[in-house]
């Protein structure tokens, strides 16, 4: 023979209601199982509002995208030709691993990493480059020597772009 739960007052038994903690689980499941953002719920002496944050980590990032149209300034064909005539020199090309702010030396003050004509062991800092207030170094792979450092101090990079041209030593 098992008890009935005796209302006292007018108000449900322990065992009758759910706890505050598992009544917020159920919203919860309910919002992530519908793919709700934020639940509101009123009764009479019972308000509720619950948001879901997004992760940031997976927030859609825009990437810029080359356009075939043509750019809206004109050069004129001497300036193009100048630009066409002088090809890069080859080697093996080191790549930006990232998108940010491309940096040849630690401090404006300091000697860059690197120039042209250094010769470089594996694990030597090469440039920084800054991304979202953090500073990552990029490191030689290899030995080699500089020929040509490719990006301004201080100029933004896209992720794989050219950053040295280097020749295996």
């Amino acid at each position: 023979m098992t008890k009935k739960p005796v209302e006292k007052n007018g108000e449900k038994s322990p065992s009758q209601q759910l706890e505050p903690l598992e009544k917020l689980k159920s919203f919860y499941s309910f919002m992530k199982e519908n793919g709700l953002d934020v639940l509101e719920l009123e009764e009479k002496d019972f308000s509720l509002r619950m948001a879901r944050r997004k992760n940031p980590a997976l927030r859609p990032v825009p990437v810029p995208v080359a356009s075939s149209q043509a750019p809206a300034f004109s050069a004129s064909p001497a300036a193009m030709q100048v630009a066409v005539e002088t090809p890069l020199p080859a080697g093996i090309k080191i790549k930006s691993p990232m998108m940010g702010i491309f940096y040849r030396a630690p401090t404006p003050s300091s000697p860059p990493f690197v120039k042209e004509g250094d010769a470089v062991k594996p694990g030597q800092v090469l440039c920084m480059i800054e991304a979202m207030k953090v500073f990552n170094e990029t490191r030689a792979e290899f030995p080699c020597t500089i020929v040509k450092a490719l990006v301004e101090n201080g100029k933004s990079v896209k992720a794989g772009q050219d950053l040295f041209i280097v020749e295996r030593t």
